[in-house]
């Protein structure tokens, strides 16, 4: 089908968007929510099991009101999936934008989108270069949003390590959560890119968190292990769950370079895919 109408294309991708976001940030993925309720039973500190209760309830709650899972609703990354008889054009940009400000509006969404140094708020989660928009081919037109909120952003970290030190790794990922804590509020998710460039080892990362968690690659499952051991536990009070899960995504990268970028996600990993139609 070849789209002739720009003015029902937007109005779709907007409400995609919108739908998308809403979904996303008040219901937890099933493979999310059954890492969580694994975690919860297996948990032997009381302490932990304690916070297990408030997130269980926090979920539940959410769903049954309706609302938002956390006062910090994040700000929006958006995939777009654009198959070929579909125009690639600013169209898409001005869509999802209309989308991002309705449901801030509507849901209603905290506005947390600031100008980086006057700090003046837009109110409406859009501005300059926001929301962070990725396009790619597909089969399917579709929008996933990924809202990520600051308290995990911000202990996020990318590091340039030379080829030697491959086995430098497992360092990263560990020495990441040691210096975040409990200030991402874990049990957390952690995105981790390997290879690519600065800058899009840090966007392979973030892509990881939209992979499943309820399986790992041997992999994987080790940096998991070790970030389990180190016993932070929920919200940093101790206990055996650390990292619900940890995903990998990699890319080719200079033969002289090996870019890590670790992406942390808070125990409320939010994300909703919503397939665009007119």
């Amino acid at each position: 089908m070849q789209y002739t109408k720009p003015e029902g294309l937007r109005a779709a991708v907007a409400k995609a968007t919108y739908i998308a976001l809403q979904e996303a940030v008040i219901c937890l993925p099933p493979d999310v929510k059954q890492a969580i309720a694994k975690a919860a039973a297996s948990e032997t500190h009381a302490v932990a099991r304690g916070e297990y209760d408030n997130i269980t309830k926090n979920i539940l709650a959410a769903e049954q009101l309706g609302v938002p899972l956390c006062q910090d609703t994040g700000v929006p990354v958006v995939y777009i999936t654009l198959p070929p008889d579909v125009p690639f054009t600013g169209l898409l940009f001005d869509a999802v934008a209309d989308g991002i400000r309705k449901a801030t509006q509507d849901i209603p969404l905290r506005p947390n989108v600031v100008d980086p140094l006057t700090r003046h708020n837009s109110g409406d989660n859009t501005g300059e270069g926001m929301p962070a928009i990725h396009v790619r081919p597909g089969d399917r037109f579709t929008v996933t949003v990924l809202p990520k909120g600051a308290g995990a952003e911000n202990v996020s970290r990318v590091v340039m390590l030379l080829p030697s030190q491959k086995d430098r790794i497992e360092e990263i990922v560990l020495e990441t959560m040691l210096i975040a804590e409990g200030r991402p509020c874990p049990p957390v998710v952690l995105g981790v890119g390997i290879g690519g460039t600065f800058d899009s080892v840090t966007a392979l990362a973030k892509e990881a968190l939209l992979q499943p968690i309820d399986e790992m690659t041997p992999f994987e499952q080790q940096l998991c292990d070790a970030v389990n051991r180190l016993g932070i536990g929920p919200m940093g009070l101790g206990g055996n769950t650390t990292a619900l899960a940890i995903k990998v995504k990699t890319a080719a990268c200079h033969t002289a370079s090996l870019p890590v970028a670790v992406n942390v996600q808070c125990w409320a990993n939010r994300h909703a895919t919503v397939e665009v139609k007119w």
